[in-house]
């Protein structure tokens, strides 16, 4: 389920359209109200400490700083004050970590992406983290329901010497509730630039017509919720024994490999819950290897 580029542009353009010809007695996406929200967070610092150098909101996209242990700020939370995201609703996040900056950003919460009548949702999400600086960007899962079109992409741009930790999941329907995702439409992807040049290109798709087929083997198998986890930063091959090493310990599945400059983890559960609780504790042994940085359990993933 993992494509090239090439492969992606193709489905795109095939799979996707923006309006799926429903006849005109029908509502539509693009007849309803729809979302169009911005949150933009620029991080400043030295050795002591971390500041926010410039926030920007628009609705319904709001930003908190918790202050958590010593008072100090080190924890941005994304809200989604909709309640959720709709076909047709557009989203952009963007964090940019300068200087010495050290800084952790999720969310409040669980994103649903709920049922469209015709019209992906957009969601883009771009960080930026220059040389000496140290961002975790640890949202919490993205919940799929059935017929639901979502468009994701994640964008970063790494410069030499800054160390990044970046997670994004999905959870195809809430299998507590007894929810099946049998159509819909799912593109997952991501670019990551080190020092202007693309150094590695992801999809994950999913198409009305493919979703049948996720059980077999070779695609999800029993899967239903399914990430991706990139490391940036020093001494990579001392870092990449010790992810296999954990992932060994992990309530779900794990494997990590080297692609360029990078780090790729792909972790993979039955259940959300079985996920989240290998994400936790992969995120825990970690970051006590990584030593002083962001890059733990958030702590709004236990409010």
């Amino acid at each position: 389920m993992f494509e090239t580029t090439y492969q992606r542009n193709h489905h795109e353009e095939s799979n996707c359209p923006e309006r799926v010809g429903a006849p005109a007695e029908h509502p539509r996406d693009v007849d309803l109200e729809r979302a169009s929200g911005a949150g933009r967070i620029v991080l400043t610092g030295d050795e002591s400490v971390t500041r926010v150098a410039e926030v920007y909101q628009k609705f319904p996209i709001g930003i908190l700083f918790p202050k958590i242990g010593d008072g100090q700020i080190k924890e941005a939370v994304i809200i989604n004050m909709s309640g959720g995201v709709a076909g047709g609703d557009r989203f952009e996040i963007e964090v940019e970590a300068l200087n010495k900056a050290s800084f952790a950003v999720t969310t409040q919460a669980a994103e649903k992406i709920y049922r469209a009548l015709d019209r992906p949702a957009r969601i883009a999400t771009k960080l930026k983290v220059c040389e000496g600086a140290k961002l975790a960007w640890l949202p919490q899962e993205t919940i799929i329901f059935n017929k639901a079109r979502i468009r994701r992409q994640t964008e970063i741009d790494l410069c030499s010497g800054a160390e990044v930790i970046a997670l994004e999941w999905l959870v195809l329907g809430r299998a507590a509730s007894g929810e099946e995702v049998v159509s819909g439409y799912i593109l997952d992807s991501w670019r990551i630039r080190k020092d202007g040049h693309l150094i590695w290109a992801d999809g994950f798709l999913v198409a009305d017509e493919t979703f049948a087929q996720l059980h077999r083997k070779a695609l999800l198998s029993n899967w239903r919720a399914v990430g991706t986890l990139i490391y940036f930063g020093p001494n990579l091959d001392a870092r990449l024994r010790s992810l296999r090493e954990i992932a060994t310990s992990l309530d779900c599945e794990c494997a990590a490999t080297i692609v360029g400059a990078i780090i790729i983890v792909r972790v993979a559960a039955p259940v959300s819950r079985d996920l989240k609780r290998g994400l936790r504790s992969l995120l825990d042994q970690f970051s006590r290897e990584l030593g002083r940085g962001p890059f733990g359990v958030p702590k709004m993933w236990s409010c």
